[in-house]
């Protein structure tokens, strides 16, 4: 079962670099993602989501794949390459994998203006390590939403003010 962590930041350039670390840091097997979205309230008003995966560009190029082979069954390839894209964009574009949007947007809003958060659906992952690899961004991280359990979430939130206060010390020495 997976996990929703969200986790907010002042600049929605710093939860950009923690998505980017955190694709690195699972290559390394410490974390499992199924989704990382990074959450922006612009300092317009206006909500952004950034998605780790564009499902309309996938949709698209596998809709090509598809429409190319059925296209050379049907001697016109050119033909099924575009009505083939144009099925898969539609198709990418309607389909929603991983954290929902309307979710996504809705807690988005409640973000102040200018701010940035990164959602994160964690399949598996060593907490520790993790936080220990992220500690130069945790001073500026707050937990906004989870649905751990009350107990995971308090062990959770115990690293990150653990880290934060090694980070405090790491900085004033």
């Amino acid at each position: 079962m997976s996990n929703l962590v969200v986790i907010g930041f002042p600049k929605v350039e710093e939860a950009e670099q923690v998505r980017l670390e955190l694709v690195a840091i699972q290559e390394e097997h410490l974390i499992t993602l199924e989704d990382a979205v990074v959450l922006e309230h612009g300092s317009d008003g206006h909500v952004h989501l950034r998605q780790a995966i564009n499902t309309t560009a996938a949709g698209a190029m596998g809709g090509s794949f598809w429409g190319l082979l059925i296209g050379l069954i049907f001697a016109n390839p050119l033909l099924g390459v575009a009505a083939g894209a144009g099925a898969g964009a539609a198709s990418g574009a309607l389909s929603d994998i991983g954290i929902n949007d309307k979710f996504l947007k809705e807690l988005t809003e409640t973000l102040p203006e200018g701010s940035a958060a990164l959602a994160l659906l964690v399949r598996d992952s060593t907490p520790d390590r993790v936080i220990e690899r992220l500690r130069r961004h945790v001073p500026n991280a707050r937990l906004v939403h989870t649905s751990l359990s009350y107990t995971d979430e308090e062990k959770l939130k115990e690293q990150l003010e653990q880290a934060r206060k090694q980070a405090e010390a790491l900085r004033l020495a």
